[in-house]
């Protein structure tokens, strides 16, 4: 029986680096936010585990909040049309804000998350990612904090998915092109599966009307 791994071509980053780097991240946020209670609004659903980890890092007070944005939907490319899914509970009117990303492709959904929580008047907004990946940007996002600068290449784990997929792997992996192929044939299976069944139940409608 396969498992997740044998669907990874080749790991980028491994679950050390990893920890090692949050922590670094998470000792200087903590320096950063020194006398301060910063919201840390984690993008759901792929900055989770990084978001966890990170706090655990800070040994400073500080508060969670969370958001669902999609751009992605099952493609492996950004859409760049953006969906609010899940909005903040709380005002960040007045608050120190940091906005937890999993990965900066494009740059258009963070863009317009920034935007969005720009316009609620935080007393301060900064960005900290896990992942940067080194590709024309199509907005010019300011970033206060990377984690890791990686190549153009489809990743996943550690948050990170293709399908719902692969979250769970502990180390960011490049995706095997196979699989990517192999879901991209079984969508279109089932899009023309439905408007095969789509034509017929309308055929069949219109002997009926006869």
């Amino acid at each position: 029986m396969s498992t997740l791994d044998d669907d990874i071509q080749e790991i980028l980053i491994d679950a050390q680096s990893i920890q090692e780097r949050v922590n670094q991240l998470g000792q200087r946020l903590a320096r950063l936010y020194e006398g301060q209670v910063p919201i840390l609004v984690g993008v759901l659903k792929g900055a989770t585990p990084f978001l966890v980890d990170l706090m655990r890092a800070m040994a400073t007070p500080l508060q969670v909040e969370f958001m669902a944005v999609s751009s992605y939907g099952r493609s492996t490319k950004s859409s760049g049309v953006v969906r609010i899914l899940m909005d903040l509970s709380v005002s960040i009117e007045g608050r120190d804000v940091l906005i937890v990303e999993d990965i900066v492709d494009t740059g258009l959904t963070l863009e317009y998350l920034r935007t969005y929580l720009l316009n609620q008047g935080p007393r301060s907004l900064r960005i900290v990612t896990l992942l940067d990946k080194v590709v024309p940007k199509k907005a010019d996002v300011p970033l206060d904090l990377v984690g890791f600068r990686i190549p153009n290449e489809f990743v996943v784990g550690y948050g990170l998915d293709y399908g719902e997929r692969y979250r769970n792997l502990p180390y960011v992996g490049i995706l095997k092109s196979y699989v990517i192929a192999e879901e991209a044939i079984a969508q279109h299976n089932v899009a023309a599966s439905s408007m095969m069944e789509q034509s017929l139940e309308e055929g069949t409608k219109e002997l009926y009307d006869r």
